[in-house]
């Protein structure tokens, strides 16, 4: 994908409101009540391998950009890592009624989830500006850079929301590598299995160098960049495409291929 063509897909920052500064807040009473007790079960019981802690900065802004094989994965690393992570979630999960909406309200605060409204277009926007909230705030910001679950186990391109974040507010990006998190919790699973689990973190990347968030050549440079970091983790197969539907019909795969599209 060429850096011309995105350029005309260019995601642009936009003020955040105060309402929206109240949604991405920090965590607070519920998320550290529910980390003393869920990280020491957690690690107790999966016994995970967890290598490269010391390569998150403690302080600051940091975004950790992960592999994604299942849904246990936004409670693996918020578990694991050594500081406070926050990360995006749907909705739905913080507004259900009686007790299993309470419930699922709880759970989603106490790892530090944020809902969001999920989606493309302005919904992805306001994703990005609820991570970016989170950033600005110096916290850490954890982030799937193809967007959804993998469901073969490969992996596949990154889109460059991952690059505007880090590019707009000066954060560095640790990718991570996760291995095994699919066999906890396989899709369809209705409970999660005690299966082996290996987490890696690599090396903080300084991706100022790709240029300014306003460049499509510069954001998917550095998602690129960002994405190469997660395969030599991950280890995983490497699909060579976005994660969605592929272009049904003629004229929609030759429109797909004369101007790609940025995907955010």
């Amino acid at each position: 994908m060429t850096g011309s063509k995105e350029d005309s897909q260019d995601a642009t920052p936009v003020d955040l409101s105060a309402e929206e500064s109240e949604r991405t807040k920090r965590p607070g009473f519920v998320y550290f009540l529910g980390y003393g007790i869920m990280a020491p079960i957690a690690r107790l019981v999966f016994r995970p391998t967890i290598t490269g802690r010391d390569n998150i900065p403690r302080s600051g802004r940091v975004i950790l950009a992960s592999n994604h094989l299942s849904f246990i994965d936004s409670i693996v690393i918020p578990l694991v890592a050594p500081r406070r992570v926050q990360f995006l979630a749907k909705s739905t999960y913080f507004t259900g009624t009686g007790f299993t909406g309470f419930v699922s309200r709880t759970f989603f605060t106490s790892i530090g989830a944020v809902g969001v409204e999920r989606g493309a277009g302005q919904s992805a926007q306001d994703a990005l500006d609820a991570g970016r909230n989170i950033l600005e705030s110096d916290s850490a910001f954890a982030i799937y850079p193809e967007g959804t679950r993998s469901l073969d186990g490969r992996l596949y391109k990154g889109r460059t929301g991952v690059a505007w974040l880090a590019l707009t507010t000066g954060a560095v990006v640790v990718p991570v590598g996760l291995i095994g998190t699919q066999e906890i919790q396989p899709v369809g699973a209705k409970f999660p299995r005690i299966r082996k689990v290996t987490v890696t973190f690599g090396e903080p990347l300084d991706l100022s160098r790709h240029g300014s968030a306003e460049s499509g050549k510069a954001r998917r440079g550095a998602t690129d960049e960002i994405m190469a970091a997660i395969h030599a983790l991950s280890r995983q197969e490497l699909a060579g495409r976005y994660n969605e539907s592929p272009p049904s019909g003629t004229l929609q795969k030759i429109a797909d291929r004369v101007f790609p599209r940025e995907r955010v």
